[in-house]
């Protein structure tokens, strides 16, 4: 077997014995936080799968990372894993010292109303996810650094909330509260906690489709009406097929991304921020036909609390819309390749990226 196929069986062996629909509805029922399956998650040397070896890390990259981003999909672990990875990263890869306990992830922009003067923050971020139970924050700050921030400590107030997926997505009140450290980002990347969260989350939404089609194709062979099961039915099958197209073509474009995507083992942003909103677009356009297709196959049970496709696909719904719906990032793909007119759209496509003005790029990313 390859490091690949060994690291995805590890995944499997820890997430298949352990993030099970128990751990799965105690984290649905009010945001709870397992610390036991973290300690687990913490041994295994997961949480620090991308960070830099002087951190603790395993340097690794993202295509080396992906069995991990795709297990969380496919298992709905109800843990901070990917926020922590990738505040690990970010964290590490600039130079600044890796809090203890899980992470979270916080863009200055979109959406938030947050100020950075002097080294410390005022103001609000919102929808960061398990606040509640994190340690710290990695802060992608608009003037291209990057901040670590203690969350618990005096100044900082979190208001529980809950995503789609009733997982912990709070509001954090911050009132001039200084950062641990502020340092340049390690790549020129703008908003990287926003371009890179698409990249796991586009990597999550991979998982969790797979695992609705598998449960779907399940369903439809084990349900029997009328002495046939409905997967006998040509108009189920059209739909069925037509689910596991939408999870092949999302899967491809979540491995690129993940490709295109810098770590301190591949460095490069020339390709990042294109692919990554490839990625978004089309795991988030997958989510949404894939989610119904699901649903209509399993009928009303697969709403019942005691089913498990709820889970996957309220998780598919929650990430679809974090770090950027599709619809966002198809504008702002759109807009990139209006600026570039047609001379630049081929080779943008063959290139995955677009070499248009600095203000367009700026909009991609």
């Amino acid at each position: 077997m390859s490091e690949t196929e060994l690291f995805a069986a590890s995944v499997e062996r820890l997430f298949s014995a352990h993030a099970d629909h128990a751990a799965r509805s105690r984290a649905d029922a009010d945001g709870a936080f397992d610390p036991a399956l973290w300690q687990r998650v913490c041994d295994a040397g997961f949480t620090r799968v991308l960070a830099a070896e002087t951190a603790g890390g395993l340097a690794q990259s993202w295509s080396a990372a992906y069995p991990l981003l795709r297990g969380i999909g496919y298992w709905q672990l109800p843990l901070p894993l990917a926020e922590t990875m990738l505040a690990s990263l970010l964290l590490s890869a600039s130079g600044l010292a890796l809090p203890d306990g899980p992470l979270t992830l916080i863009e200055q922009r979109e959406g938030n109303d947050l100020q950075c003067r002097d080294d410390a923050l005022t103001g609000t971020a919102h929808r960061v996810p398990w606040a509640r139970h994190a340690a710290a924050a990695a802060v992608s700050l608009a003037d291209g650094r990057i901040a670590c921030v203690t969350l618990r400590t005096a100044g900082v107030t979190v208001q529980p909330h809950a995503s789609t997926a009733r997982l912990p997505a709070d509001s954090v009140r911050f009132e001039q509260v200084r950062c641990a450290g502020v340092t340049p980002a390690a790549w020129p990347l703008p908003q990287p906690v926003w371009t890179l969260g698409a990249v796991a989350r586009s990597a999550m939404v991979v998982g969790a489709l797979e695992s609705a089609l598998e449960q779907s194709v399940r369903y439809a062979g084990e349900r029997v009406q009328f002495g046939h099961p409905i997967g006998h039915q040509q108009a189920l099958q059209q739909q069925l097929a037509l689910m596991a197209g939408d999870v092949a073509a999302a899967r491809v474009a979540a491995l690129v991304a993940c490709a295109d995507a810098p770590s301190l083992a591949s460095p490069s942003v020339d390709r990042a921020a294109f692919s990554a909103a490839v990625a978004k677009v089309r795991c988030g356009e997958a989510a949404t036909r894939a989610a119904g297709i699901a649903h209509q196959v399993h009928g009303a049970i697969g709403f019942t609390q005691e089913h498990a496709l709820h889970f996957a696909t309220r998780c598919l719904w929650a990430w679809r819309d974090e770090c950027g719906s599709d619809a966002e990032w198809a504008a702002r793909l759109g807009r990139a390749a209006i600026a570039g007119r047609s001379a630049a759209f081929w080779p943008a496509i063959t290139r995955r990226r677009f070499d248009a003005p600095s203000t367009t790029m700026d909009e991609l990313r």
